[in-house]
């Protein structure tokens, strides 16, 4: 297993530098305006490291009878939605067929792997209904493709300041893996396998970033991720909400800000720098920003994660404790407001 984590993470390590001379040599640069978090050109696409470097571990864990077919082939239907991020870092693409790639995508890998058949049911639903569990068969497809799409869009929103998407994607992975060690060997290796290849980019995308992530990098690692929690939760129910805890810095930033700005008029679905992070970058600078990220990854959500781990039936309180710090800063720093009638 170690042998392994670091094969991935030396090749991920040596592929994103690679990418960074091609992206530079190719002109394949994030030019900073007036919503930028930088300030210099800097390259973009090195995500295309983390998209090669999991699938090819992927591979090799198909061919060698560690992973199952159905699994394979999940992971193989997120590879449209990292091609048409590699497109639309070149060239930009109309977002009616990049939110159509997304939403074929989702489907393809939830069919796959055959969606989330059994919910856990938490209290105090639990009691009101009379059971624990509930079967759910295709009506899950609908909200699961909606919920992935949405992880998938959402880590995209929050690619906007170095390291903090390669850190999200390292963190939860890694989560995930310590919770499914004992579990499920084979969904243990490939999520150590993705938190290898982020690790890898990473280096290079630590404050001050010498490469970003772009569009083939976000959009993948938020659908892989996505299905990394459904996968898991099929092993042991719980950890779907374990999952969501993990992650609940990127839900509650994105969905708060969308939220706002949605109830302010604004155009919603336009670019902007209103998001939490990119408020605090650009009062104290991205470093600051992802030692924010890293401690309450570590010192808040993991811990509430693993209560609930402990005492699956508490879960939607551990999520609403873990969740309303959360929106608590997003509000203090007026995330979603437009720049114009805020101050901070």
């Amino acid at each position: 297993m170690l042998i392994h984590f670091l094969f991935v993470f030396i090749i991920s390590l040596l592929l994103t530098r690679l990418i960074r001379y091609y992206a530079v040599a190719r002109n394949v640069l994030d030019i900073p305006n007036q919503r930028s978090s930088h300030s210099t050109p800097t390259a973009r696409g090195g995500g295309l490291a983390i998209v090669l470097v999991f699938y090819s571990a992927c591979v090799y864990l198909f061919l060698t009878a560690q992973i199952s077919s159905a699994w394979f082939y999940s992971f193989s239907a997120t590879l449209l939605v990292a091609v048409i991020g590699f497109c639309d870092d070149h060239t930009p693409i109309a977002s009616r067929w990049r939110f159509l790639t997304h939403l074929c995508s989702a489907f393809l890998a939830l069919y796959f792997f055959n969606g989330l058949p059994l919910l856990l049911i938490p209290e105090p639903f639990a009691s009101l209904l009379g059971s624990s569990t509930l079967i759910m068969g295709w009506l899950s497809y609908i909200p699961l493709v909606i919920a992935l799409v949405w992880i998938l869009n959402l880590f995209n929103f929050m690619d906007g300041t170095d390291g903090i998407a390669a850190s999200e994607a390292v963190f939860v992975s890694a989560a995930l893996a310590a919770y499914l060690l004992n579990i499920d060997t084979s969904l243990f290796m490939v999520s150590i396998s993705l938190t290898a290849a982020a690790l890898g980019f990473l280096i290079w995308n630590w404050p001050k970033a010498s490469i970003f992530m772009g569009d083939v990098g976000s959009g993948f690692l938020g659908l892989v991720l996505g299905i990394l929690i459904l996968l898991a939760s099929q092993q042991l129910a719980v950890l779907l909400y374990c999952g969501l805890i993990l992650f609940g810095l990127f839900i509650v930033d994105a969905s708060y800000t969308l939220l706002v700005r949605i109830k302010t008029g604004q155009k919603w679905y336009s670019a902007h720098c209103s998001h939490t992070y990119q408020r605090v970058a650009k009062l104290h600078g991205h470093l600051t920003v992802l030692k924010m990220c890293w401690a309450i990854n570590l010192l808040w959500l993991l811990p509430i994660s693993w209560l609930v781990f402990l005492h699956p039936t508490a879960a939607l309180l551990g999520i609403f404790i873990a969740y309303l710090p959360l929106f608590a800063i997003a509000h203090h720093f007026k995330a979603g407001q437009a720049a114009s009638t805020h101050e901070i």
